[in-house]
């Protein structure tokens, strides 16, 4: 009996690790992508262990580690005089622990090794969804251009505005956080001078952070300043900032920090914009992954990991259930839906201790990183870095 075909809206990096995985396992995979180039907007990416493994799973660790960074450690330090308030030794400790390494990439990097991967002829650009309707056993997408597919199961892998979403639970208010991010890319030359380690590092501060670490295999610097704000009315990875801004916003930080800024010559702009979880992924032979159910605040580096989970674990799920859609989608959410909650809802929180004012909060806050027990230690960080998400938790 043949399997399933399966129609995966949206190709970002969940959507093709999705088609990637189920093809792996012998389902006819077809993936609808509403631009014309599949070409991932952004700069910098963090890919955890829990994320890269299955990655490599796919055959593509060389090419990970010929455009990825390992970084040596993840550096919390203070925002005035640089002090380290936490470090935890990436390459010698999550390798062993966790069997898989941590990569930062440049986004536009690793997407474009994923759809490399991808037989060009299971890919169909300028395909901008209008909506579905599910009859019996089959369900039917449209698109913008007038074509219309049948599929036997559709994932919506459509990002934080998904078409497919809206007609299941309709319209959401996203939350403004109060917070808006500067992001840019550096040739790595620009700031040889400054002797930056090869770590990824997070400089916290009362009311702002300033996250960087080198993509591109090395040859490029990405940063992003994380800066509280009143208001903002764009949800856009492409807005143009002043560079003037962002100095005078982090005037009295470390010199490193405004020595990056000052060696930067562009940067754009973000509002970060909140979601509550969702109460359900799948209806019928419709699901939901990545961005398109649970978009999350960057403070974990797990938002295009858990869409990468998600794709492990959705094929997983269909293989187990054989012909029962319904069932499998089922399985899929129940599994998925709770950790990625878990992973938003930290990601909310670090935003707050991450900008703690100086004073007893950020004291308290200092001493606990200082015990090498919080954050990105090994210990704290198992249950995400440690969980495989392609295999099935047996039936208690």
């Amino acid at each position: 009996m043949s399997k399933p075909s399966i129609a995966i809206v949206g190709g970002g990096i969940g959507g093709i690790t999705a088609a990637l995985d189920l093809l792996r396992a012998g389902f006819d995979v077809q993936l609808y992508e509403q631009t014309p180039q599949p070409i991932e907007v952004g700069a910098g990416l963090v890919v955890g262990p829990n994320a890269s493994r299955q990655l490599i799973r796919l055959g593509l660790g060389e090419e990970l580690s010929r455009i990825g960074v390992r970084p040596t450690s993840f550096h919390q330090r203070r925002w005035e005089d640089g002090r380290t308030l936490a470090r935890s030794r990436l390459v010698e400790q999550v390798e062993t622990l966790f069997g898989a390494p941590a990569y930062v990439f440049h986004r536009g990097e690793i997407n474009a090794v994923l759809v490399d991967a991808l037989p060009k002829e299971r890919m169909h650009l300028a395909h901008r969804c209008v909506g579905f309707e599910e009859r019996g056993d089959r369900v039917t997408v449209r698109f913008e251009n007038g074509a219309e597919i049948e599929a036997d199961v559709v994932i919506g892998a459509d990002g934080i505005h998904s078409v497919i979403r809206h007609q299941l639970l309709g319209k959401e208010r996203p939350r403004f956080t109060g917070c808006i991010a500067y992001r840019g890319l550096i040739p790595i030359e620009r700031v040889a001078h400054l002797d930056i380690e090869v770590a990824s590092t997070n400089w916290m501060g009362p009311g702002r952070h300033f996250v960087h670490y080198p993509v591109a295999s090395g040859r490029v610097l990405n940063f992003v300043g994380l800066v509280e704000q009143d208001n903002w009315i764009k949800e856009s990875w492409t807005e143009p900032g002043d560079l003037r801004d962002l100095a005078a916003l982090y005037e009295g930080w470390h010199p490193q920090v405004q020595a990056i800024i000052a060696a930067a010559t562009h940067t754009f702009k973000w509002a970060l914009l909140d979601r509550d979880p969702l109460p359900r992924w799948s209806f019928g032979r419709v699901t939901l992954l990545g961005d398109a159910c649970h978009p999350m605040l960057p403070f974990m580096g797990q938002g295009a990991a858990q869409a990468i989970e998600d794709a492990a674990t959705i094929t997983a799920c269909l293989l187990k259930h054989g012909n029962d859609m319904e069932e499998a989608l089922k399985h899929y959410e129940m599994l998925r839906l709770p950790r990625a909650s878990r992973v938003q809802a930290i990601s909310r929180g670090n935003l707050t201790r991450f900008h703690l004012p100086d004073g007893p909060a950020q004291q308290q806050r200092d001493a606990d990183m200082a015990t090498g027990t919080t954050d990105w230690s090994p210990q704290s960080i198992a249950w995400l870095y440690g969980h495989d998400a392609s295999l099935l938790p047996e039936p208690a």
